[in-house]
């Protein structure tokens, strides 16, 4: 188990990492919301290639997009949930997450690092269940293990799932987290990133409570009981399945340092 004082960024990576170990990277709606934060995303994604590691990066919609294309479904619905498709809205609302994988994809080939934004269908993320709450359950050979191949940078759509019957879903609201956390369990990397619009995880909201304490390291089963209680830097179904799968996470803000460990490290039985 590495110490707070390490990070994949600043650590001489192991033999296992020198050959090609995998870091999942997932950048939440605020990491990407504007052009700066994009090409900062980029700069990150850059680093990690560069200390040696392959990094797969998941993305959210930038911002309140989903907010904003959920309101315009609505509007042509006559604004009643009821008169909406829950197949077109599942369609409308991952065109948040197919636009951010472009453009940072985009700033990625820019900075001269090979990227192509994959979408769920590419993957292959199969779901199963309805739209609008599906689950995910294997990911298959497709586009992400090509690129891999090939020293090219997968920008994975999070948030959705393709079903056997061919047809788009989305697995509800916060759930890019998963999508990181079941690729990164799937793919064996070595950890999962959660980047967000927080310094790492705390004891309360830390946007509400001035007080609030954040931890250096947890346990699983610490992440798992303080996203159960209402924790939301985390998504639940996220933090239950890295428990369930051993994947460790660090979760932190996205201006945070590109050299020094920062924010909170998640791993099996680590102290607080």
């Amino acid at each position: 188990m590495e110490t707070q004082s390490q990070t994949v960024l600043d650590r001489r990576p192991p033999d296992s990492v020198r050959s090609g170990g995998i870091v999942v990277i997932k950048f939440g709606g605020t990491s990407l919301e504007t052009t700066d934060r994009i090409r900062t995303a980029a700069q990150r994604v850059a680093g990690l290639r560069s200390a040696g590691f392959r990094p797969v990066v998941v993305v959210s919609a930038r911002g309140d997009t989903t907010d904003k294309l959920l309101r315009q479904v609505h509007a042509v619905t006559g604004a009643s949930a009821d008169g909406t498709s829950h197949r077109e809205l599942d369609r409308a609302l991952a065109t948040g997450e197919i636009l951010s994988a472009a453009l940072l994809a985009s700033a990625l080939n820019a900075r001269g690092v090979p990227a192509e934004s994959v979408g769920a269908a590419e993957a292959v993320l199969l779901a199963e269940g309805p739209f609008g709450g599906a689950s995910l359950r294997e990911l298959r050979p497709g586009r992400v293990a090509v690129l891999l191949e090939t020293d090219t940078v997968p920008v994975v759509t999070g948030f959705q799932g393709i079903r056997e019957d061919g047809e788009l879903v989305t697995l509800g609201r916060g759930t890019s987290d998963l999508t990181a956390v079941f690729l990164a369990s799937a793919l064996r990397a070595t950890e999962c990133h959660i980047v967000t619009d927080v310094d790492g995880i705390y004891d309360a909201d830390p946007r509400i409570a001035k007080l609030a304490l954040r931890f250096d390291r947890l346990s699983f089963d610490d992440l798992v009981t303080l996203t159960s209680s209402g924790a939301e830097v985390v998504h639940r179904d996220a933090a239950e399945h890295a428990a369930a799968n051993r994947v460790p996470v660090r979760v932190y803000r996205y201006d945070a340092s590109l050299t020094v460990a920062e924010g909170t490290w998640v791993g099996p039985e680590a102290k607080r």
